[in-house]
């Protein structure tokens, strides 16, 4: 009998639980090597939205003699925003791959990868414009 099988007569219940069931419905269970991966590729993700907050909070704390205000706040916002929906979107990607894998299904492109590209430019932009402008 497989190890994850209930013996004849009574019910299956997930090892992992009921929200587990939820949102991973289906599927086999990967190997354990790809779901470690998929977690660290998450937590990569995460410092990087912690590395933008704290770049938020710098410029709106340490910059008032660079930036005019609304530039400054604007730019604080940017950069506060952008880790939030990169924080949301890490959880979302993270478990996007972790169906594909349990599903054996291509695994999903990165939609968060043109929306930290491009929302890190623009800030990149504003801040060299305002150090040359200076």
């Amino acid at each position: 009998m497989p190890i994850n099988q209930p013996p004849p007569g009574e019910p299956a219940h997930s090892p992992r639980g009921k929200i587990a069931e939820r949102l991973l419905p289906g599927g086999t269970e990967p190997d354990p090597r790809f779901t470690l991966a998929n977690e660290r590729t998450f937590l990569a993700w995460i410092r990087t939205a912690l590395a933008l907050l704290a770049g938020g909070i710098a410029i709106e704390a340490f910059t008032a003699d660079l930036f005019l205000e609304p530039v400054r706040k604007a730019l604080a916002v940017l950069l506060l925003l952008l880790g939030m929906l990169l924080s949301a979107g890490a959880a979302v990607r993270w478990l996007r791959v972790e169906q594909s894998m349990r599903n054996k299904t291509p695994l999903p492109l990165p939609l968060i990868v043109p929306l930290l590209a491009g929302a890190g430019a623009l800030a990149a932009a504003v801040v060299l414009v305002f150090i040359l402008w200076r």
